[in-house]
């Protein structure tokens, strides 16, 4: 859970801004849209080889660009 607390002679703006920033940083946001749904086992492993595929593919043309 991110807490921030107000510091003396904060705005809400730049207390929001922290807060913002605390939130992003502990990934809740991230886990949260990644369990909205169920995925089952097999659809999880079918999409994580997909994205390694994806990061090689890269990987090979910054390689191979220089």
């Amino acid at each position: 859970m991110a807490f921030v607390s107000l510091k003396p002679n904060e705005s809400q703006e730049s207390l929001l801004r922290r807060f913002r920033k605390r939130v992003t940083n502990s990934g809740v946001l991230s886990t949260v849209r990644r369990k909205r749904w169920h995925i089952s086992k097999s659809e999880l492993r079918r999409i994580e080889k997909k994205k390694a595929i994806r990061r090689a593919r890269r990987r090979q043309r910054k390689a191979g660009g220089r």
